[in-house]
C-alpha cells in the first residue's frame, strides 16, 4: 500500500502523466487537452483530463468530494502530512473551480447546531438532498464518538446532528454507505491505530444509531477499502488493508438477514489494494486507484453486482488521480450519459487534478426502452393504412377513443394517487409524532440511566468501604480467637499446676517429721 510517509520527497518529483486518447497514451505535459465540459468528451471508457479554470485546490489525498446540483463539492484531505479543512467546489457547467468561505449558523434549528469543522482526512461525504452529510475522519485533537456534520451549501454553513443511540468510536478509513435511508459505517482505523469491522447503522428518519449482530464470516479489521449497496439491500465491501498487507477479498452482506458471505467472483482476480476509490452505475461497481505493498495499480476495474463478475475497463500510466491512492470519485450524469470523475490523491506526488471518463455500462432499467402495447399496436396498423383512405379514418378514431380512454383512466389514476398520498401525508404525520415522543421517552430514559448510574456508583463506593470494613473486622476476630486460644492452653497449665499444689500439700501434711504449724513451701509461697 503507498505510504504517504514518502510524499515529501515524492513530491518534488516531476513525472509525465499519460492519459489514454482514441486508444493511444499521450503524454499530458507535452499536449495539454482543454475541454469545455464534460459534454465534450466524446470517447467511451477512457479517461480524459479537465483543464478546469478558476484557482485550483491545494493538492491533496483521502479526501471526500459529493455532488449536490451540478456541482462537486470537495472537503478536507491531507498535503504532506498536513489536515487541510477547506471546501472546494467545481461547477460541471462552467467547469471552473472556487472556494466558498464557510460561515458560522446564527439560528442554529432545533435539531442542529452551529459547528465549526476541524480539518480532517480519511472521512465520508454523502449527499442528502440538497445537503452533505460528513462523517468519521482522523483529526489532529480527535473526540471520543463519531459526530454526524451536515453542509447547506446555500448557506454555507457546517451543522451538527443531534444523534440518538450509541455512536460509534471515532475513526478514519472507514467506508460510509448509504442504502435506503440509512447510513451503513463499516470497519476504519481507530485512535491508536487499532483495526476495526464493527458495523454500524444510522437510520436517517429517526437519527437513532444502532449496531446490529450479525452472522456469517465477517470481513477481517481493515480500513481504506471500498463499498457499494446493491438493490437497496446488500452492502459490498472490496480490498482494504491492515498495517502489514492488503487484500481483495470481496464480501456480502444481506441488510435484511443481516448475514455476511463469500460470493464467487468470475472473471479477472483483482489486485490486492487499499485506498481506492468507488461508484456504482446501475449493477456496475467501478473501482479505480489504490495501490498496495509492492506498486500502484493502474487498472480501472468494473463489478457486475448481480454475476458478480470482474472485468477491466481501460488502464491509465503516469500518476493520474484515477491510479493514485486517496483519490475521490463521483458520478455525474449529463443528457443521459453518465460519467466518472476523478479528483486528487497520491502517487508519490500530490495532485489536484480533474479525470473523466464516460462510462459505455448503462442501467438495465431505461426509459427509452420501455415501450407501451398500445402504442406498438397502432404502429403495426398504421403501416397498413397505405392501401385504403377508410382505414386510416378508423385508425383515427381509434386513437381518439383510446386518447379519450387514456385521459379517463389518467384521471382515475389521479385521484387514487392523490389519496394514497393524503393517507400516507397522514400516516407519516403519525409516525413523525410517534417518533418524536419515542424521542422523548429515550431523552428521559437516559437522563434516568445517568441518575441510576450516579446511585449505582455510590453503593458501590458504600460497598466497598463495608468489604474493607469486613475485612477488617476478620482479621481483628482472628487476633481475639488466637489469644483465646493462647489464654485456654494457660488455664489448663494453671489447673494442672494447682493439682499439682494441692498433691504437694496432702504429702507434706502427713509426713512425721511434719511440724506442727509448718506449712511448706507451696503455702508460704502462695
Amino acid at each position: 500500500m503507498a505510504s504517504a510517509k514518502s510524499a515529501s520527497s515524492g513530491a518534488s518529483e516531476e513525472s509525465k502523466v499519460v492519459v489514454a486518447e482514441n486508444g493511444k497514451m499521450v503524454d499530458v505535459q507535452d499536449k495539454e487537452i482543454t475541454m469545455e465540459g464534460l459534454c465534450s468528451i466524446s470517447s467511451y471508457d477512457q479517461w480524459t483530463r479537465l483543464a478546469a479554470s478558476g484557482p485550483l485546490p491545494k493538492p491533496r489525498y483521502k479526501h471526500a468530494a459529493a455532488v449536490v446540483q451540478e456541482k462537486m463539492y470537495v472537503f478536507g484531505g491531507n498535503y504532506n502530512g498536513r489536515y487541510l479543512g477547506d471546501m472546494q467546489v467545481l461547477d460541471f457547467k462552467s467547469l471552473s473551480w472556487s472556494k466558498l468561505e464557510v460561515k458560522s449558523q446564527s439560528e442554529p434549528s432545533e435539531l442542529t447546531g452551529t459547528t465549526s469543522l476541524a480539518p480532517c482526512a480519511g472521512h465520508g461525504l454523502i449527499p442528502w438532498g440538497n445537503k452533505i452529510l460528513c462523517l468519521a475522519g482522523h483529526t489532529r485533537e480527535p473526540t471520543e464518538n463519531l459526530s454526524v456534520k451536515v453542509f447547506d451549501p446555500q448557506t454555507c454553513t457546517w451543522s451538527t446532528l443531534r444523534t440518538y443511540g450509541r455512536s460509534p468510536i471515532s475513526r478514519g478509513g472507514q467506508s460510509v454507505t448509504l442504502v435506503g435511508d440509512t447510513l451503513v459505517v463499516f470497519g476504519g482505523e481507530a485512535d491508536g491505530r487499532s483495526l476495526l469491522n464493527d458495523l454500524h447503522i444510522l437510520d436517517l428518519e429517526t437519527m437513532t444509531w444502532d449496531e446490529f449482530e450479525t452472522t456469517g464470516t465477517l470481513p477481517s479489521p481493515r480500513s481504506e477499502h471500498a463499498a457499494a449497496c446493491h438493490a437497496d439491500r446488500y452492502l459490498l465491501i472490496f480490498g482494504g488493508g491492515s498495517h502489514s498487507t492488503c487484500f481483495n477479498d470481496l464480501h456480502l452482506l444481506d441488510m435484511q438477514t443481516m448475514e455476511w458471505s463469500r460470493p464467487q467472483h468470475q472473471g479477472i482476480t483483482p489486485e490486492p489494494r487499499a485506498g481506492h476509490a468507488g461508484v456504482t452505475v446501475g449493477e456496475n461497481w467501478f473501482i479505480t486507484g489504490g495501490g498496495n505493498n509492492k506498486k500502484g495499480v493502474s487498472e480501472t476495474l468494473v463489478l457486475n453486482m448481480s454475476t458478480f463478475a470482474w472485468s477491466v475497463v481501460t488502464g491509465l500510466e503516469g500518476r493520474a488521480p484515477p491510479t493514485s491512492e486517496g483519490s475521490s470519485l463521483v458520478l455525474h450524469k449529463v443528457n443521459g450519459e453518465d460519467f466518472l470523475v476523478s479528483f486528487g490523491g497520491y502517487s508519490g506526488r500530490y495532485s489536484n487534478e480533474v479525470y473523466a471518463l464516460k462510462s459505455s455500462q448503462k442501467s438495465n432499467l431505461r426509459s427509452g426502452q420501455i415501450n407501451e402495447p398500445e402504442t406498438n399496436g397502432l404502429a403495426s396498423v398504421s403501416m397498413e393504412a397505405n392501401s385504403s383512405r377508410g382505414v386510416i379514418f378508423e385508425i383515427e378514431e381509434l386513437q381518439d377513443e383510446k386518447v379519450i380512454k387514456r385521459a379517463d383512466t389518467s384521471k382515475t389514476l389521479l385521484q387514487a394517487v392523490t389519496g394514497e398520498k393524503n393517507k400516507i401525508q397522514e400516516k407519516l404525520n403519525q409516525e413523525e409524532l410517534q417518533s418524536s415522543r419515542l424521542k422523548q421517552e429515550l431523552a428521559n430514559a437516559e437522563t434516568k440511566n445517568v441518575e441510576l448510574t450516579k446511585d449505582l456508583d455510590l453503593v458501590r463506593n458504600q460497598l466497598s468501604a463495608e468489604e474493607a470494613r469486613a475485612s477488617q473486622l476478620e482479621s481483628e476476630i482472628s487476633e481475639l480467637q488466637q489469644r483465646l486460644q493462647k489464654m485456654e492452653a494457660l488455664e489448663k497449665e494453671s489447673e494442672l499446676l494447682r493439682l499439682e499444689k494441692d498433691a504437694d500439700s496432702d504429702d507434706s501434711s502427713s509426713g512425721s517429721n511434719q511440724r506442727p504449724g509448718d506449712r511448706g513451701f507451696w503455702r508460704w509461697n502462695g
